[in-house]
């Protein structure tokens, strides 16, 4: 059964336990129009993928990182190298996080000051599948990391927010060629990641999922695979593994060095214990480290621990996230997360040899 056909059996059956508004299957209605697209030769390897920003305003704690920006800030200097590197590496996908840092003809309003053109970002795209790397599109639309929509935030699951989000959605995947993946992000939605917001918005029970849904349904139509941050599982376990479709690509992440489960406590046991929930319920992963925090062993670890727990079939590869501008001043940071990422590749496949 195909993936399509797959979440819409599911959104039915959950709507016809009355697990969410019967709304939600309306969802469906859009995959009719699902689009047969040609897509760039891709690999068929593991994914090893690296995680950069355009914008970084979608952080939750941005005010640790010079507060909210007006002006598009990556340095093309510090995106050739990190780029480059991840070529020399062996990497073969990187994730750009866009946001509000492209000038969208859908959307110029919520754009910042010298944005780079949707025209300017295909041509970097080109220049990334040129040395061997998949691009995927990232857009956050959880509330804790969604300012950089301007008003839109404003108007969370309103009919002009889903129209928004609508448009962005489909001019992503147009600008990026049709991909096979788009991430969501959708993590740490909850009120004490907020609190030094204006205004706290969380969507609590099946807002979240129905929103979620109406995402998921969106990328389908124009016929590429949602990918989410897993985080939800945490503290839903059981709404998570009830409600969330199997076709969602999931990015559980843990960004410390210890995974001994006997020794972890706490949130800590829990994040890893994730990874072991979802591989019992058959979901696919790419497991996410990162390499901000002075955790070097972070992505090597996250490659050792989850090619023991999760069955070879669902894990379709690691991923190493940066959460830092994509700027000289972090430099060092980012080209050695990159390079970690690479070392970590190197040593699972001469295991498998």
């Amino acid at each position: 059964m195909s993936t399509r056909r797959v979440f819409i059996k599911q959104i039915s059956t959950l709507a016809a336990a009355s697990c969410i508004p019967p709304s939600l299957v309306s969802a469906s209605d859009s995959f009719s129009r699902v689009k047969e697209v040609a897509r760039p030769a891709v690999s068929t390897d593991k994914i090893w993928a690296g995680f950069l920003h355009l914008s970084f305003n979608f952080a939750g704690g941005i005010h640790n990182w010079g507060g909210f920006r007006t002006e598009f800030e990556p340095d093309q200097s510090l995106w050739d190298d990190a780029v480059k590197t991840m070529s020399e590496q062996g990497l073969n996908m990187i994730l750009i996080n866009l946001d509000d840092s492209v000038l969208w003809h859908s959307h110029p309003e919520i754009s910042l000051k010298n944005s780079w053109t949707p025209e300017r970002l295909h041509d970097e795209l080109e220049k990334i599948r040129a040395v061997g790397i998949e691009p995927i599109p990232v857009l956050n639309f959880s509330a804790t990391h969604s300012r950089w929509m301007g008003k839109y935030f404003n108007m969370l699951s309103s009919k002009k927010y889903y129209s928004f989000c609508r448009d962005l959605i489909a001019e992503a995947i147009d600008i990026f060629d049709y991909p096979r993946f788009i991430h969501f992000g959708m993590d740490e939605e909850i009120d004490r990641y907020q609190q030094r917001f204006d205004r706290i918005n969380v969507r609590l029970g099946n807002q979240w999922w129905h929103d979620l849904y109406f995402y998921v349904s969106e990328a389908m139509d124009h016929g590429a695979r949602a990918w989410v941050w897993s985080d939800y599982i945490w503290h839903n376990p059981d709404i998570f593994l009830k409600m969330m479709p199997k076709s969602v690509l999931q990015s559980n992440w843990y960004y410390q060095e210890n995974f001994d489960e006997d020794t972890l406590v706490g949130i800590r046991k829990t994040q890893v214990n994730a990874y072991r929930l979802l591989q019992e319920e058959g979901y696919d992963q790419v497991p996410t480290a990162s390499f901000d925090q002075n955790n070097p062993k972070s992505i090597g670890n996250t490659v050792e621990y989850c090619s023991r727990v999760i069955d070879d079939k669902h894990l379709l590869g690691f991923m190493q996230s940066s959460w830092m501008p994509a700027t000289e001043k972090y430099r060092e940071k980012i080209i050695k997360g990159i390079e970690l990422t690479g070392e970590a590749r190197r040593s699972y496949e001469a295991k498998r040899i």
